[in-house]
């Protein structure tokens, strides 16, 4: 079976990588609101059908669509893994998110994006050079220094926090099977195709637990936190789908893995204007420097030559 080459053009795989950060830094803060008015089940049913019209919309007027011909040669088992396996992520991290903290979901969503970049390096034989494998050591320090708090916290925690907790694991684990099944499906499909079709399988997969109804009793707010984060979805994955296209599958899940910066700065300018609607985590000095040790080490792996 041949495997998927990236493009070479990294520039334009970093950039499309870091739009991915930004939206995904602050989808949890949008969704934990959103929550407070839908179950999960309905949100993530909105999120895929909103991402499925607005995509398709947007692929036929370039005249993008897939054609049968293509469709019909695409491998079926693999679409089914990549659709399934996200359909499974996205509801894991929303169960899991009601029962924890935006910032400590996205401590543990980390594993995603390491997992994936392992699996890249495995299955579509990408190679770390000395000083890759030196920035994901200092990675590693960075997020033990940044979250050491939160992980304290973890350790002790009970009841439903903890089940929450294991939730995102969960949902790390699977989403890291749908992003190297999407790496590969672009062998046949561009990125937009690919993304049309799992929206729509995972539209249909959601939609008999769906309460469509409900959105009608959704505040102002909410409403808007729910539209936000429909099109956070289709953008984002977008950015994200056609990252692999032109970059290596380890290097964008090692920029992906700052995401929880991003999280945690939202977090404290949300709180910072409205004190009462979400829980902010204090920094320490530590976790000032473990910061800067995550971007150092995230842009040691991701920009380091290869031999």
């Amino acid at each position: 079976m041949l495997l998927h080459q990236s493009s070479g053009k990294w520039r334009l795989g970093l950039a499309l990588s870091l739009l991915t950060v930004l939206l995904w830094g602050i989808l949890p803060i949008a969704l934990k609101v959103t929550l407070q008015g839908l179950d999960p089940y309905t949100v993530t049913w909105f999120r895929f059908l909103m991402s499925f019209g607005l995509l398709g919309v947007y692929l036929a007027t370039r005249k993008q669509l897939p054609s049968g011909e293509k469709l019909r040669s695409l491998p079926l088992t693999l679409l089914g893994v990549a659709s399934i396996f996200l359909a499974l992520n996205y509801i894991l991290y929303l169960l899991g998110l009601a029962y924890t903290t935006p910032a400590n979901a996205q401590v543990l969503i980390q594993l995603a994006p390491v997992l994936m970049g392992l699996g890249g390096i495995y299955i579509f034989k990408e190679r770390y050079t000395l000083i890759q494998w030196t920035g994901l050591g200092v990675l590693t320090l960075g997020f033990a220094l940044f979250f050491n708090e939160q992980l304290k916290t973890l350790i002790t925690a009970q009841g439903t926090y903890l089940f929450g907790s294991f939730l995102i694991i969960i949902a790390a684990i699977v989403w890291a099977v749908y992003g190297l099944a999407q790496k590969q499906l672009l062998q046949q499909l561009t990125s937009g195709n690919v993304m049309l079709l799992i929206y729509g399988i995972c539209a249909m997969l959601f939609a008999p637990f769906a309460h469509p109804q409900a959105i009608l009793n959704l505040t102002p707010l909410q409403l808007a936190m729910l539209i936000f984060c429909g099109l956070n979805t289709v953008i984002a994955y977008g950015a994200f789908a056609e990252s692999l296209e032109h970059w290596e599958a380890s290097r964008v899940s090692a920029v992906l893995s700052a995401t929880p910066i991003v999280t945690l700065i939202s977090v404290w300018m949300v709180a910072s204007l409205f004190p009462s609607s979400i829980v902010t985590n204090n920094l320490t000095i530590l976790g000032v420097f473990g910061s800067i040790l995550v971007v150092v080490g995230s842009l040691t792996i991701a920009l380091g030559k290869k031999h």
